[in-house]
């Protein structure tokens, strides 16, 4: 996902538990969206929320970021939905992980009970998660997953961010031509989602066979728009003419180069993260030849689903830790006026993968 000031979370990887012996019935759609009959795959469970209203969830983001808005309104569309007993949406004015345990804390006392977190310290988060389960809270780490091989949460859903950060180097050459030199942006050279991120751009470039030179790659500036915006128009200053691709694999950066590239006249094809309206209306311009666009609203939504089974009793997880990949899509101006619907199917699958596979519903 996007970057940010601390430390973020390791790689994530979509976990397929194909062995659990105990799926859940869950409701499906038709095609019109209406509620269709009940699915129901092996064991006799019901992934269907019984009663949530004794279910407190609160979503605790790192810090104030643009990624988390769409959070707020899955939180309160899913308060609606599934009777809970509430949900909120708090976060801490900087970006410090004491300070969100305190938060935490606090909310903890003030009766929530299960808690989506997005950890400021991909270190450190684990050692909250474990307290929290200690005292018999539903536990989730959304948007990023703790760093290591362990997730103390009960489960992980974030973008895989290596992937992405591939989807993106490849939508970018394939807009040069195959061929050309290619800068990369991203954000804290120590954060070890940027270090996964360079793997998925130096893999999609060393898959061009020499036809794609990786010119540069820009760390560290995703801390706010006015250095990301400095950062490009240093870059295209000096070295404008020798680069035919710019790929940004964070949120500043690519709203800087979309702005960058349209104003300066620069031929240098842009693929950028995320769905901010500038971006959007670059890429229906041809301005951005792309954009690769993640799914906060869906982790929420999920989220808050499985959460909501998990603190009432009726659902366990089958392997507790597991960590999903919640997806990440190409749009370009082929698709830009329909990718919502891209979300809204992974979504969709998201919770199928849940019931039949990663939860033990009694």
């Amino acid at each position: 996902m996007f970057q940010h000031k601390a430390k973020v979370s390791a790689a994530i990887v979509l976990v397929l538990l194909a062995g659990a012996s105990t799926g859940c019935t869950i409701k499906t759609s038709d095609s019109s969206g209406k509620p269709g009959a009940a699915v129901t795959k092996a064991g006799s469970g019901s992934s269907e929320l019984a009663d949530g209203s004794r279910v407190k969830v609160a979503l605790v983001p790192g810090g104030a970021h643009p990624y988390f808005q769409p959070w707020k309104k899955a939180g309160a569309r899913a308060k609606a939905d599934l009777g809970l007993g509430d949900v909120t949406y708090d976060e801490t004015s900087e970006w410090d992980q004491q300070k969100q345990n305190n938060l935490v804390s606090t909310l903890a006392a003030r009766g929530f009970n299960a808690f989506g977190l997005f950890g400021v310290s991909p270190t450190d988060i684990n050692t909250t998660f474990a307290d929290l389960k200690s005292q018999g809270f539903a536990t989730a780490s959304l948007g990023s997953c703790p760093a290591g091989k362990k997730n103390e949460a009960d489960f992980c859903l974030s973008t895989d961010v290596e992937l992405a950060a591939y989807k993106a180097a490849k939508a970018t050459i394939e807009a040069m031509g195959g061929k050309g030199s290619l800068v990369h942006l991203t954000g804290a050279d120590v954060d070890a989602n940027t270090q996964r991120r360079m793997k998925g751009v130096e893999k999609a470039v060393a898959e061009s066979g020499g036809k794609v030179k990786l010119l540069q790659t820009i760390t560290d500036i995703d801390t706010d728009l006015q250095t990301a915006q400095k950062a490009v128009s240093d870059l295209l200053a000096a070295k404008g003419s020798k680069i035919q691709g710019i790929v940004s694999t964070a949120y500043n950066p690519a709203v800087a180069a979309a702005d960058a590239v349209r104003e300066s006249g620069s031929k240098a094809k842009v693929v950028a993260i995320d769905d901010d309206a500038k971006i959007l209306s670059s890429v229906r311009d041809g301005s951005v030849s792309a954009t690769v666009v993640q799914n906060p609203r869906g982790q929420a939504q999920i989220g808050i689903w499985a959460l909501a089974l998990l603190r009432s009793g009726q659902c366990t997880m089958a392997k507790p830790g597991a960590i999903v990949d919640s997806g990440s899509f190409v749009v370009t101006k082929s698709n830009v006026a329909g990718y919502d619907a891209l979300r809204q199917d992974k979504t969709a699958d998201l919770k199928k993968q849940f019931a039949d596979r990663l939860l033990s519903c009694g």
